[in-house]
This record gives structure tokens, sequence and C-alpha cells, in this order.
């Protein structure tokens, strides 16, 4: 199985906003500077995100957005499916037509897989991966690398 860019941004985008969650909220434009992911692709996202209720948007000046809950009740998994990512290792996705519209010899091992992997990120909480110490050095310095482009662009 392979997560797709979708999947993996999607994470990595509310995990930026769960680290900086109490200081109001985050532009997507922060969330692309920091996280180097392109703005038009959050915006899809962020959409998929606040449909699926993970995400509010605050409109006006100083907008942006924040999540809708606690940083500890949010699963990886609630996110990675919120933008119809499927976490299936099978070859047909889970839907069972793998061999000419049949089951094939590997399905229910892939189908176990499937259910492993999911409830393995159902298990993690944003809160908890952004706790963990090599989090907090990453973020540390993409803030610091932020914080001096901003210096730069307002030079």
């Amino acid at each position: 199985m392979k997560l797709s860019t979708k999947g993996r941004y999607a994470v990595t985008a509310m995990l930026d906003l769960a680290l900086h969650s109490g200081n109001g909220p985050i532009t997507l434009a922060e969330v692309s500077s920091r996280q180097d992911i392109s703005l038009s692709y959050l915006e899809q996202l962020f959409s998929k995100l606040r449909k699926a209720s993970l995400v509010e948007s605050v409109r006006g000046p100083g907008g942006g957005y924040e999540l809708k809950r606690p940083s500890s009740q949010i699963s990886i998994a609630e996110v990675v499916l919120a933008v119809n990512e499927p976490l299936s290792a099978t070859k047909c996705n889970g839907k069972g037509g793998c061999q000419d519209g049949d089951l094939c010899l590997s399905h229910q091992l892939w189908s176990e897989l499937s259910d492993q992997i999911y409830q393995f990120l159902s298990g993690i909480t944003l809160e908890q991966v952004i706790q963990r110490r090599f989090v907090k050095k990453i973020a540390e310095r993409q803030n610091q690398r932020f914080r001096e482009e901003d210096v730069i662009l307002f030079s």
C-alpha cells in the first residue's frame, strides 16, 4: 500500500495547524510556506477537511483555518479518509473484484493488512504526533525558516 500525496499532504497540513493552534487562525499561505505544499493544492484539501468537520474557516482580516476539535480528538485515519484516500492494501480497494470480478488468492491477506493500517492510524491523534521530540525539532526549523522569509519579504 502506498499513501498518495493527497493523504500525506493532508496529514502534514493538519499537523501544521495543530502545532500552531492557539495562535488564532492559520492561513493556507502560511501552511504552504512552512510545508512547501502548493497553495492551490491546500485549498482543495481544506475544502474536503472542512466538509468532514475537521477544520473550520474564519473569514475576514486575520482569517484562516483552525482545527474544529482539539488535536487530541482527531485521528490520523480521520484526516486520510476525509480527503478520500483509501486505507486499503488490496488491489481492488477492498471491493472484492480483484481477479475477473472474484476474490484473488491473497485478497484476505491484504484485507487484513488494511484493517491493521486503519487500526494503527485510528489509534494515533494529531496531538500524539506533534508531541514527539523529533516533530518538535522539525517544527522549530520550519518556523525559523518561515520567520527568515518574512524578514526578507518585508525588508
